[in-house]
């Protein structure tokens, strides 16, 4: 057994979880769709390395690593536990929506409530209409984003979202926007009186048992650990947040800048599935049940092109030809994707999730690889639906 671990890890497989998530479950699932998938994308060139766990609210069925955190075979191999990954846009789901989520079952934010009223400079014309709610479900008629990296500081930045203005009437469609989140982590802020980085951790990670392994502005002590997702004069750069916008806001903001293992999303992702509560520990609350299918369930139907929208995810169906959610995952379902490759979708009629991290940002050796990197989510989704419909 242990020469066979060992040759798991040469090759850039991690063979199970270990700290905070469950052991595999006893009934094995069959990795080849699973391995093809990922392996495939690998061969492509859409990313050099990859960790996929598919689990349940209990237990977790299938993890593994692909691959290297660069694409030098003597760069180290992914594993499932301790390589941390720039989750990108999850972290609007990951730690910005569970902060509202709490924020508003404490009564201390109304969905309905204008945005002005937490936070006063945003008050531009056509600003005032714009709630919680909006910027939860991305119909608040802002832009999808603005060119913060070119502000001297983040003071600057934080001022230049406050002050924009809405290009379409709030509430009139559905347009995708970074600004959205960036001022829902304002908001909590604001209310809460630590910055987003101190309250979700207080409230959520510390309870889950991942305060060490979600977080803000890694230290450099980890740097070996990151996948990288840059170049820089052909030095691989790991541990400084991709999103330009986030690093100008000082590494934290509500859009993007969140690190983590597989290891710490998959207990993230079972505490989804089990609605709030830690997992094996349905008595111990972090967010109430009802507070979780509120969040969790349709806000805004799909429209031609345009994917459903709960508050905070994105829902089914996404409105795309090539889905990220496959074409398998039920009604109910909802999830999220990250620019710098990384992708979590839960079916909670089908008690799963499956959890794709990757670092397609780094230096995809393939043109058009964030389509050809759907195209790897769908497959790993579908099989992960077949593989639970198969084993009941």
């Amino acid at each position: 057994m242990v020469v066979t671990a060992l040759l798991l890890l040469v090759q850039g497989v991690t063979p199970a979880l270990r700290a905070g998530v469950d052991p595999p479950a006893q009934r094995s699932v069959d990795s080849t769709d699973f391995d093809q998938a990922v392996l495939g994308g690998i061969r492509q060139g859409v990313f050099p390395g990859a960790a996929l766990v598919v689990g349940r609210h209990d237990k977790i069925l299938f993890a593994k690593g692909y691959g290297h955190l660069t694409w030098s075979s003597s760069s180290p191999g992914v594993s499932v536990d301790s390589t941390i990954w720039d989750l990108a846009s999850l972290t609007k789901v990951v730690a910005t929506t569970p902060a509202l989520m709490l924020l508003v079952e404490r009564g201390k934010v109304v969905l309905d409530t204008p945005v002005v009223r937490y936070v006063p400079e945003f008050n531009s014309p056509g600003t005032g209409s714009i709630t919680v709610r909006h910027l939860l479900t991305h119909t608040s008629g802002l832009r999808a984003t603005l060119p913060l990296k070119h502000a001297p500081d983040s003071a600057t930045a934080l001022s230049m979202v406050l002050t924009t203005v809405p290009v379409a009437t709030p509430g009139s469609r559905m347009v995708y926007s970074d600004l959205n989140a960036i001022l829902l982590g304002e908001i909590v802020r604001r209310v809460s009186g630590a910055p987003l980085d101190v309250f979700v951790t207080r409230e959520v990670y510390t309870p889950l048992g991942l305060d060490e392994q979600l977080m803000f502005r890694p230290p450099k002590k980890l740097e070996r650990r990151i996948a990288p997702t840059g170049l820089w004069h052909g030095h691989a750069i790991a541990g400084i947040v991709n999103d330009p916008n986030a690093a100008r806001l000082g590494g934290v903001s509500g859009h993007a800048g969140l690190f983590a293992t597989a290891t710490a999303l998959a207990r993230y992702a079972q505490f989804m599935l089990n609605e709030g509560a830690a997992p094996g520990d349905r008595e111990g609350q972090i967010i109430k049940k009802e507070t979780v299918r509120q969040f969790t369930q349709i806000a805004v139907p799909a429209r031609r092109g345009v994917s459903a929208r709960t508050l905070g995810w994105e829902a089914l169906p996404t409105g795309e030809e090539t889905s990220s959610a496959g074409a398998l995952f039920g009604p109910h379902s909802y999830g999220h994707t990250g620019w710098t490759g990384t992708s979590l979708w839960i079916d909670p009629d089908r008690d799963v999730f499956v959890l794709l991290l990757t670092n397609r940002a780094f230096d995809p050796r393939t043109r058009r690889s964030f389509t050809k990197l759907k195209q790897v989510r769908g497959r790993v989704a579908d099989a992960a639906a077949r593989a639970v419909d198969g084993g009941r």
